[in-house]
């Protein structure tokens, strides 16, 4: 039961990383990224990949799947400048999609459908399981701390201030002298890579990665935790995803108790009860736990 409750808290930090970097691309710029597992998975790959079959250590993996999704993100941010609303929504969702079936095709590089096993963790070999979570949640936690960090610094800083302009009305945003252009690709960039960054800890952690597990239902799951927080607020992103995890977990301690039930039943109500839990909070939340709180100009 320790693992298991420590393996969980592993994963609300890996959400929470995720959800720090969905906010900035969507929370304060407005862009819409249905896509988000897609840079999950980009990181993922870079450092599995750079770690079995070229040999370099942990953290270098990892700052290359960092850096191959920023750059992916901006690119397609380059690309998608442009589009608005669903648009934007579909490209992202084709991308991401895209990524998890070129995963699938190219064997000779992913292992195909089979995936990417014996991905090194931090002294995994030396430590004992229990001794290897508790280490690696606090790598976790001082990563996102320092994430959280980061992305409050960024929310209150000039930069911040101009995406929320841009999520608000772009043309304004342009005719006040700002490079919409330029801050969207900045922000998508930087969003990315800490999807990136949550890929990689994720595949270091669990040391096995498939396309099957990329699926869009993941970004789905980071993006209620967003509105169960507090869209355009880091620490709702936070909160958000612990509670998301929160009721993926806890949901699955209720299902045995219901009789005559399936496997595949189940499952579908375990999802049914999430979404009811989730309606439940944000009916009584619309704005989310901890709504975005913006400064207020006074008169002068």
């Amino acid at each position: 039961m320790e693992n298991y409750v420590i393996a969980m808290a592993v994963s609300a930090g890996i959400y929470a990383l995720m959800a720090l970097g969905l906010n900035v691309i969507w929370g304060l710029a407005g862009m819409i990224n249905l896509g988000a597992v897609g840079f999950f998975a980009i990181g993922a790959y870079i450092t599995a990949l750079a770690t079995l079959k070229l040999g370099f250590p942990i953290w270098a993996g990892t700052i290359l799947g960092t850096i191959g999704a920023a750059l992916v993100g901006g690119g397609v941010a380059l690309l998608t400048g442009r589009l608005r609303g669903d648009y934007l929504a579909i490209v992202t969702l084709g991308l991401a999609e895209t990524i998890r079936v070129i995963s699938s095709n190219m064997i000779w590089l992913t292992n195909g459908t089979d995936g990417l096993s014996g991905i090194p963790g931090p002294l995994r070999g030396s430590l004992s399981p229990t001794q290897f979570n508790l280490l690696y949640l606090g790598v976790v936690a001082a990563i996102v701390a320092v994430a959280y960090l980061l992305s409050e610094r960024l929310a209150q800083a000039p930069f911040g201030r101009v995406l929320r302009a841009i999520r608000d009305d772009e043309q304004v945003a342009a005719v006040a002298g700002k490079h919409v252009m330029g801050f969207k690709v900045r922000a998508f960039a930087i969003g990315a890579a800490a999807l990136g960054l949550a890929g990689a800890l994720y595949a270091h952690y669990t040391s096995y990665i498939a396309p099957d597990i990329f699926v869009p239902l993941l970004t789905l799951y980071i993006k209620l935790a967003l509105l169960a927080g507090g869209l355009g607020n880091n620490r709702g992103a936070l909160i958000g995803a612990f509670v998301v995890v929160f009721f993926l977990e806890s949901t699955r301690f209720v299902i045995p108790y219901v009789p005559g039930l399936s496997a595949v039943q189940g499952a579908a109500l375990r999802e049914f009860l999430i979404a009811l839990l989730l309606l439940v909070l944000l009916r009584y939340n619309p704005a989310g736990l901890v709504p975005e709180r913006l400064p207020r100009i006074a008169p002068s």
